[in-house]
């Protein structure tokens, strides 16, 4: 790759690997403080404060991955590969289905259906989201054995070769490795989180009609719910399908050994776990009323630094 372009792709990495870090560590130090203080963690407060830790997790193993990329002498097949991998796909794993779990949340604390199976599902949320993300360490338990299985034998089937490139071979398999997890192992909850999205359109374009049969607005509380939840979970499933094309355009990159494109589809899939996590302190009214106390204290320190002492 070009020195200008490197630079400028390096420039846009670390510029998202500080934003990233930034707003999930802000979510992570809030949930924190609030929970020290005030005595009390909520459902929400508990699954945003697991979800922000998971994608600083990843955020770092793609930076890390990036420098591999740039820096092929920091590279050895075998353990580190394997390390490398199987962090990024628990880390990986645990932002999906908390994400999810997240989703549904929106949906049965915001949603109004006069369904039975709605009101038992409603009643029962904190278990219905624990059963959920018990019922995903299946997923993973599968995706473990199946990935050791898998990774073995092509370390095996790459390591006969030897005229294959330690660095190609690694880049290829990790690239082959996390396609095939994305593809197999995300249908489920990106599904789930999709049904969760259009049931919630649903109840509030009949929230809607509600409204305009009493002759109210369309500003009350309940539809500005809506609406901010839609916003969260149509971000997040726009990004995360956003990360795995990026995954998918990577995989071939590597089959014709394109750095460039690779580069910036680690650019593109750094967006997934950096950008939504600033969606959802500006989507929740805690987060979002908290940071702007930070930035208007950091603001009002700054400006009497600049004032001159008598």
């Amino acid at each position: 790759m070009e020195p200008v372009l490197h630079t400028f792709a390096t420039i846009i990495i670390v510029a998202e690997f500080i934003f990233g870090n930034l707003s999930n560590g802000f979510i992570v130090l809030l949930n924190f403080l609030d929970c020290i203080t005030k005595q009390k963690f909520s459902l929400m407060d508990k699954i945003l404060l697991t979800l922000a830790i998971s994608r600083i997790t990843l955020i770092w193993e793609i930076y890390i991955w990036f420098n591999t990329i740039c820096d092929s002498a920091v590279f050895v097949i075998g353990t580190e590969l394997k390390i490398l991998y199987f962090s990024w796909m628990l880390s990986s794993h645990f932002s999906l289905w908390l994400a999810t779990a997240l989703s549904i949340f929106y949906l049965l604390r915001i949603a109004n259906f006069s369904w039975k199976i709605f009101h038992y599902l409603k009643w029962r949320l904190k278990q219905l989201i624990v059963g959920v993300l018990l019922g995903s360490l299946v997923f993973l338990l599968a995706n473990l054995i199946k990935t050791s299985i898998t990774l073995e034998e092509k370390i095996h089937q790459y390591g006969r070769n030897s005229t294959v490139n330690s660095m190609d071979m690694g880049l290829s398999l990790f690239s082959e490795l996390m396609l095939f997890n994305m593809t197999l192992f995300s249908v489920t909850p990106f599904s789930l989180a999709l049904i969760s999205f259009l049931l919630l359109i649903f109840s509030l374009w009949k929230h809607r009609q509600k409204m305009q049969l009493n002759a109210r607005g369309h500003k009350d509380p309940n539809t500005k719910a809506h609406t901010n939840a839609l916003e969260i979970i149509v971000s997040f499933l726009l990004l995360y399908a956003t990360y795995i094309l990026s995954l998918l355009t990577a995989w071939i990159a590597e089959k014709h050994h394109s750095e460039l494109v690779h580069i910036i589809c680690m650019i593109t899939g750094l967006m997934y776990p950096s950008t939504h996590s600033l969606i959802l302190v500006l989507g929740n009214s805690k987060l979002k009323q908290n940071s702007l106390l930070i930035l208007r204290h950091l603001r009002c320190r700054l400006k009497e630094k600049n004032i001159p002492t008598a």
